[in-house]
């Protein structure tokens, strides 16, 4: 190989490495900017569910106090409306597939977590299931108790489940 078609090589392998470095800076970005609208979604939820406090002026307080990154706030406020919007839907849910337990008695930062995840999976269509089971697995191990994890996933998956069943169950209707 001559030195210019070295020189070429090298200069074509820079320029894909230097795209799939923008790629990858821009993707771990994302998903940075959803986990810290998540956690902080949670941590909203869990104050106003301490406080019994669910007022505009409370995200509102929340928002002054606590940095929510620009990048990150349009989806933490849209976690935060929707888990208020539908709080009930989501603890019906969530009842009934945490076999003997009562909403009430779960401890508030493994219910919030699951409120938000929960929401994700009903309306959040463009979040792959996964990912918002990982994502509150996650959060739980950071924020909860050494059995939070555990108890979320065996939850989620529950409610995941069902949905794909009935999902499944629609489609073999409609063909």
């Amino acid at each position: 190989m001559s030195f210019e078609n070295s020189i070429f090589c090298e200069s074509i392998i820079l320029k894909s490495a230097k795209a799939l470095y923008r790629f990858f800076e821009g993707y771990c970005t994302t998903m940075g900017n959803r986990r810290r609208s998540r956690e902080l979604a949670m941590q909203l939820l869990f104050q106003m569910d301490i406080n019994g406090d669910r007022s505009k002026d409370a995200v509102e307080l929340f928002c002054r106090h606590f940095e929510v990154p620009k990048k990150a706030k349009a989806f933490f406020l849209e976690l935060v409306d929707g888990v208020m919007t539908c709080q009930d839907e989501l603890d019906r849910l969530i009842k009934r597939f945490s076999q003997n337990w009562k909403i009430s008695r779960m401890p508030s930062m493994d219910r919030n977590i699951m409120r938000v995840a929960v929401y994700e999976l009903l309306y959040c269509n463009d979040i792959p299931a996964k990912v918002s089971i990982n994502e509150a697995i996650d959060i739980g191990k950071k924020f909860g108790t050494e059995h939070s994890s555990a108890f979320i996933n065996g939850i989620l998956d529950s409610i995941n489940i069902f949905f794909v069943q009935q999902e499944m169950s629609s489609a073999e209707k409609h063909c």
